[in-house]
């Protein structure tokens, strides 16, 4: 992680600590932030790939089908490698016919040039979330796992993952984990590196659990 990168969470982490002691705790406890943008086989088309193979699939299985989808590709895939694949040896890879589909999909839409992945890096967060979520098995949640680990994006608040909710209830030490709609109302404080803020609320989570199960690290 670069010097620019750290200092920019440790400016973060310092102001949503102050403004939060109960995260500020949790910081402190964890330590400094190490959020970096994660490299993925085809960049960022092969990211948003893995990212629709990684739905509702435990970890370990989905890592074996994304291994043999990129093979397919020889390590790097390509919308139109992708377009080019019979949907049939996408099925012998491990996928449904759903995420094969949908992989197709998103390479339709980059292919046509309906989704500019070159562009995403200067559109605005909730843009790229409409643009993202036009592709066929990318909703919301996905387009801000992208905003956070593939941008880093500081200012991302995922009030749906359940991760996000499990860690934030359990850092104020909360009977019951916040609702969507109370997370994004309790977010508001830590504005603008709301991203950080989850980082931390997935990161107690894997602290106290002796194996790491959080959402975002097996689909990113």
């Amino acid at each position: 992680m670069s010097p620019s990168t750290t200092g920019r969470w440790s400016t973060a982490t310092a102001t949503i600590s102050r403004r939060d002691p109960a995260m500020g705790v949790a910081a402190e406890a964890v330590g400094a932030c190490t959020l970096t943008r994660r490299r993925h086989p085809g960049g960022t088309f092969g990211a948003l790939a893995r990212s629709i193979l990684y739905q509702q699939l435990a970890g370990r299985a989905a890592a074996a089908i994304h291994a043999r989808f990129v093979a397919l590709f020889d390590g790097r895939p390509t919308p139109d490698a992708v377009l080019a694949t019979p949907v049939e040896s996408l099925r012998v890879a491990g996928l449904s016919t759903a995420k094969a589909a949908s992989v197709k999909d998103l390479a339709s839409h980059v292919n046509d040039g309906s989704l500019r992945l070159d562009r995403l890096s200067r559109m605005e967060d909730e843009e790229i979330v409409t643009r993202l979520s036009s592709v066929r098995g990318i909703g919301r949640w996905t387009a801000e796992m992208f905003l956070i680990f593939q941008l880093n994006r500081p200012d991302v608040w995922p009030v749906g993952d359940l991760g996000v909710r499990a860690g934030y209830a359990r850092i104020h030490e909360m009977p019951v984990q916040p609702t969507p709609a109370e997370l994004s109302g309790l977010g508001e404080r830590y504005r603008p590196y709301r991203t950080v803020a989850a980082w931390y609320c997935w990161r107690i989570l894997d602290l106290r659990t002796p194996t790491p199960k959080t959402k975002d690290a097996e689909l990113w």
